[in-house]
Parts: C-alpha cells; sequence; structure tokens
C-alpha cells in the first residue's frame, strides 16, 4: 500500500508528535509498505498567516496514494478520498486554551474572527476523515466537546520499549522534554530552590527559542541553583536519554494539560521510575496514579519540592511506585501491530 503520513511542522521544532510520525514511517515500512512523510510548514504569528495555511492544505491533493494518515492543524485539511486521522490535537488556542496564558491570538475583532474560522473550518473538514483515532482520551473529549465529533483512542507505542533498563534509584529527577513555556520547565527549576535534600534535577531538550532557554537559565542564576540543576539544552540522543533514565530517581513530567500521557510517563516507567506530574497537566492522570505509580501534586514549586524530597529520603517507595508504573505501562499492551492494523483497516 502507498500511505502519506501529513503532519504540520514549525520550522526548527522537534516535539512528540513530530517523532510520533517518524516511527509510525518507520514501522510501517517495516511492514513491507511504501511511506513518504509530508511535512507542512506551518507558522501562526502573525495570527491572520493562520487562514493561509488553511487554504493552502485546502489546495493540497494527494492522488497517488491509497491511503492518508494525518496529524495535526492543519494538516488534517488536505483532500483525500481515504483519509484517516491520528489527532494528536486540534489549534488549541482557539479551544481550550483559549483564555489562558497559553491564548496567543490577540482579544481583538479580528482574533474572534481568526477563531470562529478555524472552528467552523474543522466542523466542515473533519466530516472527510473515514475515521478519526486520537493519541488520549483528553483529545477525543476535547473533540466531542467543541466539535461533537466521536472518536478512538489509539495511545501511541513509543519506537523501541526494550531499549530502557534500570540502574539505581539515584539522586536526581530527570525531566526530558522540548524546552517551552507549556511544558513548564520554569516551573520544575523553581521548585529545586525549596527542597531540604540533596535531590537534584537534569532537565534534557531542544528549546523552541533561545528566549525559552535562557529563561530557565536566569531562573538558575537568581536563586544560584548551580549545584541543584542542570540543564542540557539540546535533543539528546537516545543512549543518553536511557542512561540518565536508567540512574534517576524519577521523573518530572509537568506540562499545562497535556494532550496525552506523554513519551516522558511511558519511557520513565520503561525504566521502571516513578512519575510526578501536576493536577492540571491533563491527559497524564491517564497513566499516573497519584500515590500508586507516581504523584499527581499542585502545579506549585513547594509542593513539587515537597515530593521530590520524600522519594529522596524514602527510596524504597520510589522503587515501589516505579515498578508499579512499569507493570501498568506493561499491562497496557501498547503495540505498534495494533495501531498499524487500525490506521488501515
Amino acid at each position: 500500500m502507498k500511505i502519506a503520513i501529513v503532519n504540520n511542522c514549525v520550522p526548527f521544532v522537534y516535539g512528540g508528535a513530530e517523532l510520533l510520525a517518524d516511527n509510525l514511517k518507520t514501522k510501517l515500512t517495516e511492514s513491507g509498505h511504501k511511506v513518504t512523510l509530508i511535512q507542512i510548514p506551518f507558522i501562526s504569528h502573525p495570527p491572520e498567516r493562520i487562514l493561509e495555511h488553511i487554504v493552502a492544505c485546502r489546495l493540497l491533493s494527494l492522488e497517488d496514494v491509497d491511503r492518508v494518515i494525518a496529524f495535526k492543524f492543519p494538516s488534517y485539511y488536505i483532500k483525500h478520498p481515504n483519509k484517516v486521522l491520528w489527532l494528536i490535537h486540534q489549534f488549541r488556542q482557539v479551544y481550550d486554551l483559549w483564555g489562558t496564558a497559553y491564548q496567543n491570538i490577540p482579544e481583538t475583532d479580528l482574533g474572534q474572527k481568526i477563531k470562529n474560522f478555524i472552528i467552523k473550518s474543522d466542523n466542515i473538514f473533519l466530516k472527510e476523515a473515514k475515521k478519526i483515532y486520537t493519541n488520549s482520551k483528553i483529545v477525543s473529549y476535547r473533540l466531542k466537546k467543541y466539535n461533537n465529533f466521536n472518536s478512538e483512542v489509539l495511545y501511541p507505542p513509543i519506537i523501541n520499549p526494550e531499549q530502557f533498563y534500570f540502574r539505581e534509584y539515584g539522586d536526581y529527577i530527570f525531566y526530558p522534554s522540548r524546552i517551552t513555556k507549556i511544558k513548564r520547565q520554569y516551573l520544575a527549576v523553581e521548585s529545586m530552590k525549596f527542597t531540604k535534600s540533596n535531590v537534584k534535577l537534569i532537565i534534557a531538550g531542544n528549546p523552541d527559542t533561545n528566549k525559552e532557554l535562557n529563561y530557565i537559565h536566569e531562573i538558575v542564576k537568581k536563586y544560584n541553583l548551580y549545584d541543584k540543576v542542570k540543564v542540557i539544552g539540546r535533543w539528546i540522543s537516545n543512549k543518553e536519554k536511557n542512561d540518565l533514565f536508567a540512574h534517576a530517581l524519577g521523573s518530572f513530567y509537568i506540562p499545562y494539560d497535556e494532550d496525552s500521557h506523554g513519551f516522558v510517563s511511558v519511557e520513565s516507567y520503561y525504566s521502571k521510575k516513578p512519575v510526578i506530574t501536576c493536577r492540571d497537566s491533563g491527559g497524564t492522570s491517564e497513566l499516573i496514579r497519584n500515590g500508586i505509580n507516581g504523584f499527581i501534586v499542585s502545579p506549585e514549586p513547594k509542593a513539587l519540592a515537597e515530593t521530590i524530597d520524600k522519594l529522596y529520603l524514602k527510596k524504597k517507595l520510589a522503587k515501589k511506585l516505579g515498578m508499579a508504573g512499569y507493570e501498568k505501562i506493561i499491562s497496557m499492551n501498547i503495540n505498534w501491530e495494533t495501531v498499524i492494523q487500525n490506521l488501515l483497516k
């Protein structure tokens, strides 16, 4: 089968959705299909350009492929009679992020018109999909709440779970993720000024902008946290990530209203490490259970500090939670065979 995976891309930004698209291409190719990955450039500033991107996607046509699998806005507007969506998220700024600090569209007459146009376009063109899958319950919930579309959850697997391993419950919390405001690495760093134990923090990830990375460094400098916080401001290799998980005490995954449980949570559990998340972190609660395989705490530095101090001082608790996380992820049986079977049926 000739398959086109279609995703949007912000120049020089690589995150979970991009990784998932790459992994899907790898697995489909291994299954004997001819696969092409089409990445449609998408820049949302100034906001008027969003409308141009919608029109551009509607003008695209992929006639010489048997199946289109589309991921995100506005890539899912592409025309094809045999199109399936694996929806990572819509343009959240006009839905659940409207009215929050992450809105990024001005509340002007123009901003309202852009919002209305996007919602109307979704309501019209999402109907073209043969089937809509999502990556989590929360994305399915939003799609139903805002657009009244039904969908089916299809959890994304990681590419090689066997590469993750356990060595020890060490002295640091590991937070690997794209460094950007909504992932809230700044909150993790701020928590370190309130810790009473010798626990440390390692952050690793490529920043969306130098401004995002500089802000993290400014917090470290402001509170003199050089001995407590290490920031690796780049996309680390799989080996580096695996090794850092293997020796970590546990992990942070504390984004604001995340679209899924997150690759960080899955990778941490395959490494038998507990995950700490926040009450407002969205889809993370689909996997993380407070006090069972991790902690779900208030999005406040002091609350996070108390939690990681507890893990540091009670290594047996870290082990208990980490093993429960490993058992949980194994029991969910998230695998590529199921994904491919559903996306191609």
